[in-house]
């Protein structure tokens, strides 16, 4: 093969910066959603749409009940964030509005855990949090959230599977939760223990980047490791941020089991937990906002499963996903124009101060 000119670079490698482009990015995580939308959403509304009639037996005192312990577990994942987020941790209020901001972008942008994280650190950013510690508690908060749902799946189907048999779908969801604990298990081993080796090795891959020096790298690799170690090392603050993550994913799984119970359909409380972690753990595959379609799809097709007739399962799922994916779209806009006009009152306040 001929030799290429040093300023050139090989086909294959120019064809994967353009497969790599966001517009390409963007393109194919709305075909995915497109996707999903039809063959798994829509199906999923339509069978709710024909049992519509079921709306007027719901007990309207328990939809209430929903929508507060739903709120309630809004409220415990922002002291998770408040917990993570020590000793700079913003106010009840703001941290409140912050999530809901970032939430709200999370499930209307394709890909959207990024785009909502990417609001987050600049929310927190202007609300005075270190650079440094809003990255740590973004990722640790996510993380962390995610790996307490794994074993409460974990726990919920060591109970089930005596009493209901194995089904190969669970299989698939432990495996990529044990994925996600290895991956997380890993990272805090790097960071803690092997700190000097990935010191090294970010050093090195900083020093063939723009726009990045390798002090900054190993600052803020000494300051993630710092805090994790505070954070591992502190029982209280450790149990306090795993209860958090506990009492957000059993509040939101508890809103589901009282919407049932609202459409006269009781169910037993590890089942739904089944049901709920199942689809829950493969909404983190990437591949709609929010897991919009997946969730739904997965999440009846399971109560069914368990014994709750199809119409209940879809209404039932329709009404979470309301109050679970839907409300916060708007709650979280207006909760970031909230922000915004908090930071320019306190910018004014600084200009007249001055």
């Amino acid at each position: 093969m001929a030799d290429l000119p040093e300023d050139a670079s090989p086909p294959e490698a120019s064809t994967k910066r353009r497969w790599l482009r966001p517009e390409v990015r963007y393109t194919l995580s709305a075909i995915i959603f497109l996707f999903v939308f039809e063959y798994l959403l829509l199906p999923e509304l339509a069978s709710a749409r024909r049992n519509v009639h079921v709306l007027g037996t719901v007990n309207v005192p328990l939809l209430i009940l929903a929508i507060v312990v739903e709120v309630g577990a809004l409220l415990a994942y922002a002291e998770l964030s408040r917990t993570v987020f020590a000793p700079d941790s913003p106010s009840h209020w703001t941290m409140l509005r912050i999530n809901m901001s970032s939430l709200s972008v999370s499930h209307v942008v394709p890909g959207g855990t990024a785009a909502g994280g990417a609001l987050g650190y600049r929310l927190l950013s202007d609300d005075g949090v270190p650079g440094s510690t809003a990255a740590f508690g973004l990722a640790t908060q996510g993380v962390g959230s995610a790996v307490v749902l794994n074993i409460i799946f974990w726990l919920a189907l060591l109970i089930s599977i005596p009493l209901n048999g194995v089904n190969r779908l669970y299989g698939y969801a432990a495996l990529l939760g044990v994925l996600l604990l290895a991956a997380f298990g890993g990272t805090v081993i790097l960071l803690t223990r092997g700190q000097r080796h990935a010191d090294e090795w970010l050093r090195k891959i900083a020093a063939r980047l723009p726009f990045v020096t390798p002090d900054k790298v190993s600052a803020l690799l000494q300051t993630i490791a710092d805090r994790l170690i505070i954070l591992f090392s502190n029982r209280t603050l450790l149990a306090k941020a795993l209860a958090w993550a506990a009492l957000n994913w059993l509040l939101d799984a508890s809103c589901l089991w009282i919407i049932l119970f609202a459409f006269g359909r009781t169910i037993s409380p590890i089942d739904l937990l089944v049901a709920y972690g199942l689809a829950n753990i493969l909404a983190a595959i990437p591949l709609t906002p929010g897991g919009l379609g997946v969730v739904e799809f997965t999440l009846s097709g399971a109560l069914v499963g368990f014994g709750v007739p199809a119409s209940l399962a879809y209404l039932s799922v329709i009404a979470w996903r309301l109050l679970n994916f839907w409300l916060p779209i708007p709650l979280g806009g207006a909760a970031y124009f909230s922000l915004r006009l908090s930071s320019r009152r306190r910018q004014i306040g600084r200009t007249e101060g001055v």
